[in-house]
């Protein structure tokens, strides 16, 4: 139970969150297999065992979804997706294009061309093989945080909106540090070349990957380099950015920091693994319990440092139920007033 990714996301306000209630929720948003004319499907799984599909009875006691570990909640998404390569949609395409076209004596046009394509792929859906993914994510309910396994924003964002439909609402938004990412990064790496200095406990990797933020996709990747290196200090002076970081926190965790505040390529060292390994577990259960509760506490400490380090959490951004209510109140404020236009600034 390691994560390799984190996208990080805060709670905007209050927002209590307890195993019982979780649960309830997520089990009317149960994972269930694609039907044979669904592309994919998504739902909640066990934590503990993700690949055993729910039972899907109504009468029987709610499946537990939730696992709890001191003040985290882990939380598995399970997606399922039909396999269609485009080269056999395009070729069937062709061919029914083709027939039509020697029939009819008329080339199809772009309209009807889709057409087709929608077609093909529902004939086809019900053959196609499926592949399955998991995706992961816990709640740290004492720093208000969710954080999710992912190594895209849209891989979050599936999950996120599972979690919102099963709660009704769910007030978070990514978390958003006071100084921009790409300006402590570039900071940093130019302080390091000339002092080496760094935030406590943060030693500088070996790759970077350099942006001219004038020409959008000049990019400089360096890997395996001295990051105080001249070269690499000249490129910075000219005016270029860090917009991905290799660093080391601690002696323990390798990981790769990009503009958006998302962590990649995440590495536990040996020393963080052996805490693991210096508990004997009996069953497998309790081996799952005790690398999650090693892992979530060294994340906990790592993802308070981090944000330390980038000046703190920016706390004026508004979670989506939040924008949401404040144009509903504008719009209701402004119709009890007569008034037709409404003009958002």
């Amino acid at each position: 139970m390691w994560f390799k990714n984190l996208r990080l996301y805060q709670f905007t306000q209050g927002y209590q969150l307890d195993k019982t209630a979780l649960n309830e929720c997520m089990n009317t948003h149960l994972f269930s297999p694609c039907s044979s004319q669904e592309p994919s499907r998504l739902g909640w799984v066990s934590p503990l065992s993700p690949k055993k599909t729910p039972p899907q009875t109504t009468d029987s006691d709610d499946i537990d979804l939730v696992f709890e570990q001191n003040d985290y909640l882990l939380i598995c998404a399970k997606k399922q997706e039909k396999v269609l390569p485009a080269s056999v949609i395009n070729e069937a395409l062709e061919e029914k294009a083709a027939e039509i076209s020697e029939q009819e004596g008329r080339p199809v046009r772009r309209k009807e061309r889709q057409d087709l394509k929608d077609d093909i792929i529902m004939a086809l859906l019900p053959k196609a093989f499926t592949r399955s993914s998991f995706q992961y994510a816990y709640i740290d309910r004492k720093q208000g945080h969710v954080v999710i396994n992912a190594a895209s924003a849209n891989k979050a964002e599936e999950l996120l909106t599972l979690l919102r439909e099963s709660l009704g609402s769910l007030p978070v938004i990514p978390i958003a540090s006071k100084q921009l990412p790409f300006q402590m990064m570039t900071q940093w790496v130019t302080t390091a070349s000339q002092s080496g200095s760094m935030p406590q406990h943060f030693v500088l990797g070996s790759e970077c990957e350099l942006a001219n933020p004038k020409e959008t996709g000049s990019v400089i990747r360096a890997k395996h380099q001295d990051l105080s290196s001249n070269e690499i200090n000249s490129h910075l002076q000219a005016g270029m950015i860090i917009s991905k970081l290799a660093l080391n926190w601690m002696d323990g965790i390798e990981f790769v920091l990009d503009d958006q505040l998302a962590i990649k390529r995440l590495r536990f060292g040996d020393n963080i693994q052996e805490k693991a390994d210096s508990f004997e577990a009996q069953t497998s259960e309790e081996q799952f319990a005790i690398e999650f509760s090693v892992m979530t506490l060294e994340l906990s400490s790592l993802i308070k440092q981090l944000i330390n380090a980038l000046g703190g959490i920016n706390t004026e951004s508004e979670s989506v139920e939040e924008i949401v209510a404040r144009v509903e109140k504008s719009e209701n404020d402004q119709n009890n007033r007569g008034v037709d236009e409404i003009s958002f600034g």
